[in-house]
């Protein structure tokens, strides 16, 4: 599980660190990374994930950040 953490950590780190463009350029980044690439989550979850998030006050990538977060660290994270 540590390790898990570990990968989510840094994947949201890189992603915000190189991103250029804000929140909207950020979902193509992580959606490639944690559907994708690792696998955390579906496409249909990650689909629910961007809808919760435009619908909740705050920045789009944290708002996904802290739901892919909640999905795979689940009460670890």
């Amino acid at each position: 599980m540590t390790g898990t953490l570990l990968q989510l950590f840094w994947t949201f780190f890189t992603i915000g660190l190189f991103n250029f463009g804000g929140g909207g350029a950020m979902l193509s980044l992580i959606q490639a990374q944690v559907v994708t690439r690792y696998g955390w989550i579906t496409e249909g979850q990650f689909t629910d994930i961007v809808a919760i998030s435009q619908t909740t006050p705050g920045p789009i990538g944290i708002n996904c950040a802290t739901y892919v977060g909640y999905e795979v660290g689940g009460a670890a994270g």
